[in-house]
This record gives structure tokens, sequence and C-alpha cells, in this order.
């Protein structure tokens, strides 16, 4: 592999990276086939990364004057370690810089974050078609557990499964 170009960055998303982010979100949904499941708007996506409360962090990748992937994450925490973990929602690079070293330099990047905030774990999910990225993170040290399903709830289900909650 070649070396980053110059001048290659990783920075913090910024509130008004907000529509950089979602044509980035777009791109992946794209990519995995589930544009259908992309509701996020400019608005939504900015508080939930700027608000108040903050539910997530996003840091975007930057070379040859154009921003080439991102990577978006928040903490969980492992009752086993009793220690707070790093989860890796989503992490992107625009098809026409793959294969330079920009997913690397993120998740090398957000494995930092993870050890310098004391994290136990650095985890994320990877869909079970995408040989491609999975031979990716096992390059990187990453085990891919192959006993554990997602569960998810959401829309209806998660207005039932709520309903009535003490």
């Amino acid at each position: 592999m070649t070396p980053l170009p110059e001048p290659f960055r990783i920075r913090p998303a910024m509130r008004g990276d907000v529509p950089i982010l979602l044509d980035l979100i777009r791109g992946l949904a794209e990519f995995e086939n589930l544009t259908h499941q992309v509701t996020a708007t400019p608005e939504r996506l900015a508080a939930a990364l700027f608000g108040d409360r903050p539910a997530a962090e996003a840091i975007l990748a930057e070379a040859e004057g154009h921003v080439v992937g991102f990577a978006l994450f928040y903490t969980n925490f492992s009752t086993f370690l009793a220690r707070p973990g790093l989860y890796l929602e989503d992490l992107f690079v625009k098809p026409e810089f793959r294969g330079r070293g920009y997913g690397k330099a993120l998740l090398r990047h957000l494995a930092g974050i993870a050890t310098s905030r004391g994290c136990g774990r650095f985890e994320w999910s990877v869909l079970d078609w995408n040989e491609a990225a999975i031979r990716f993170y096992r390059s990187q040290g990453a085990e891919v557990l192959p006993d554990w399903r997602i569960c998810r709830v959401t829309g209806e289900s998660l207005q039932n499964l709520g309903r009535n909650a003490t």
C-alpha cells in the first residue's frame, strides 16, 4: 500500500458537516443496498451529534482536498469488564478513495480514542456478505464473533414493546 497522501487528516465532525455526513450515510446505505432504511434528516442528525445530550460522535477523513470517509461511534458498556467500550456504528470510505489506507487510518484513529478513554473493548458489526470488509477487519486484528446475533426492535414493534412500561 502506498503512503497516505499529504495533506491527510482525521478530524472531529462539526455541526456544519451535517450535510456531508448525510451524503456519506446515504453512500453507505447505497453500498449496503439499504437506501430504503435511511430516514435521517439534517435536523435529527445535528441534534443527535451536537445537541444538548449527544448520542454519538463522528470523525471525518480528509485528503486530496475532499472528505473521503467518515466513522460514527458512541460509548457502550461492558458489564463483564465494568468498563466503557467504543462501538463503531458506521465506517465508510467513498468508493473512488478505497484501497489507499483511509479505512485503516480511521480504524486506527478510533482504536486510539478507545485506548485513551480507557475502553475495554472496541466493537462493531459487519454484514455477513461483505467478505472484503471481514478480511480487512481480520487483518487489523479483529475477531469476527460467530455465535452472536444482533437483535433489533424498531418502529411499531418498539412502540408496542415500550407501551405501558413501568
